[in-house]
């Protein structure tokens, strides 16, 4: 972090660009868009518009796919991470150069450098750092040819040797030996964390846990017992994962153990890296999990398109990080779907706004709408919140709930009731009558329930009232809207429903909003064949 606080955001962001824009000039991309001409953020701003991923999927990647050198980025894409398609469902192939292996690498570094300059004697490189991914193996989709090859091999130039001890070179040799020479040359698809777990940085190999074999390991459930089993005999020093995985393999591991808490079996634990989702709901819960008050939590905000932002623990907010190949911009949500929407950058931003993000990336993603919305805290340095997702948004009646309001009300709510939720998923549900308000219905799994369910409704109701103005005029009465309901999950169901579609590990999610309460009603349906809903309040 001391580094960042050496640079300007601003200078840097626009160097970033014109960096990327020079070296995308002779791709089709680069042509259809003039990039010849572009000087500066501004110019670039009026000749490239603002894509989602299903232009840039339909114009430019399909067509060639997986062959995507020369289309928007200008070598040989030997990755495409698969994205679950949060909020449409729809499976995304996004592209991943060497360029961007480096990127996430050096942003995975920020981190882990912020973390040791504020906690010198963590000693992370003293046992290993566990590294929990996706469930899914990557799967070769296509073969480089002989001058993507050489395209390659000078994107990817040989690493510098390194002058190390026998005992360390024997060690890397162990930690690399089920890596397979030949996938250098396969064009490979799969969950970012499987990608992530091929680039492990050599010399950084026999710190970390899983090795790759079982990193790629594709059946979830026989992966977590595997993890289990072989980390409690590790001294794990750091692990990183999306909350609610965490929470599966800490049961896991507390189940063949015997011990009651994480620290019992994992003493030397001083970090947990989270990210994926918001934590607020989950950070009660992970504290008692894990038992020790000395371990810090950090979040980290990468998606499958770049990393985007680091927690900074001098400020416990997010950090943009805007020197390793990505361009940001910030698109206020109410101007989604226009034409012309305006486009901040870092040097712009209005702080409590509302914005969507946009990537400019070394991988060929220009001004490309991930679907994730933030606001910024500070301008200097750029501190950060992130907020939810465009498509997490629930107003069937009028009320304008976004994600993060309704995160902040369920763990009130929890805090107040006593209780401890290990997931949830909130639609609407319509009325049947036509003098019956509609309302919402939350799905909840608790690691630990309320002691009234009918109070922990109410008091859900009482905090999204306080949030949101729009809801509390609705509920006035209820005339606009009725007091929601929340259904009790048994423990597992939610799991249990992402086994059955396919989605169980890594980064697939529950969905956490429905404005359409379509996929709420199937949620609900499904839980209550399977007989994982418990009880239901008011």
């Amino acid at each position: 972090m001391a580094e960042l606080d050496l640079l300007r955001p601003d200078r840097v962001q626009e160097h970033t660009l014109l960096d990327l824009v020079r070296r995308a000039q002779g791709t089709r991309f680069g042509i259809e868009h003039d990039f010849a001409r572009i000087k500066s953020v501004a110019d670039y701003q009026r000749l490239v518009p603002v894509r989602d991923y299903e232009q840039f999927w339909e114009n430019y990647w399909k067509p060639v796919y997986p062959y995507l050198a020369g289309t928007t980025w200008p070598e040989p894409i030997p990755y495409f991470a698969l994205s679950s398609g949060t909020t449409s469902g729809t499976t995304k192939y996004i592209p991943i150069s060497w360029d961007m292996v480096r990127s996430n690498s050096k942003a995975a570094a920020t981190l882990l450098a912020g973390f040791v300059n504020t906690q010198p004697r963590a000693h992370l490189l003293w046992g290993r750092m566990f590294f929990l991914g996706g469930s899914t193996d990557l799967q070769c989709v296509g073969k480089l040819a002989a001058e993507d090859r050489l395209l390659w091999e000078r994107s990817n130039p040989r690493p510098r040797r390194w002058r190390l001890r026998s005992r360390l070179r024997e060690r890397l040799r162990a930690a690399n030996a089920t890596l397979e020479p030949q996938s250098q040359r396969e064009i490979l698809a799969g969950d970012l964390s499987g990608i992530a777990a091929r680039e492990v940085p050599e010399v950084l190999r026999p710190y970390s846990f899983p090795p790759t074999d079982l990193a790629l390991l594709s059946n979830w459930d026989e992966k977590v017992r595997i993890l289990a089993q072989r980390s409690a005999e590790l001294p794990i020093t750091m692990i990183s994962g999306i909350p609610s995985w965490l929470l599966v393999l800490f049961a896991r591991l507390k189940q063949i153990t015997g011990k009651d808490t994480i620290s019992q079996i994992w003493p030397t634990l001083r970090l947990v890296i989270h990210g994926g989702i918001k934590f607020d709901p989950y950070r009660e819960t992970l504290q008692r999990e894990i038992g020790n008050p000395n371990v810090r939590f950090l979040e980290s905000y990468p998606c499958s398109e770049g990393f985007i932002a680091c927690e900074d623990p001098r400020y416990n907010l997010l950090r943009l990080v805007p020197d390793h190949g990505i361009f940001f911009e910030f698109i206020p949500v109410e101007d989604l779907g226009k034409d012309r929407p305006t486009r901040h950058t870092v040097a712009n931003v209005e702080l409590g706004v509302q914005y969507a993000v946009a990537l400019t990336t070394c991988a060929g993603l220009w001004s490309y709408l991930v679907g994730d919305t933030v606001a910024f805290e500070r301008r200097d340095p750029p501190l950060l919140r992130f907020t939810g997702r465009t498509r997490y948004f629930l107003s069937a009646f009028g009320e304008h709930l976004i994600s993060e309001e309704v995160e902040r009300a369920i763990a009130a709510s929890a805090s107040t009731c006593q209780a401890a939720v290990a997931d949830f998923h909130v639609g609407p549900q319509f009325p049947t009558q036509t003098h019956e308000p509609g309302r919402h219905l939350y799905l909840v799994e608790f690691t630990r329930g309320p002691v009234s369910l009918e109070r922990f409704a109410a008091e859900l109701d009482h905090q999204l009232c306080k949030l949101n103005e729009d809801y509390l005029a609705h509920r006035k009465g209820d005339v606009g809207m009725a007091c929601p309901i929340v259904h009790t999950v048994r423990p597992g169901g939610f799991a249990a429903w992402l086994r059955a579609h396919g989605k169980l590990g890594g980064q697939h999610k529950v969905p956490r909003m429905d404005n359409s309460g379509q996929l709420t009603a199937q949620l609900e349906r499904w839980l209550a064949e399977a007989g994982l809903l418990e009880s239901r309040a008011p």
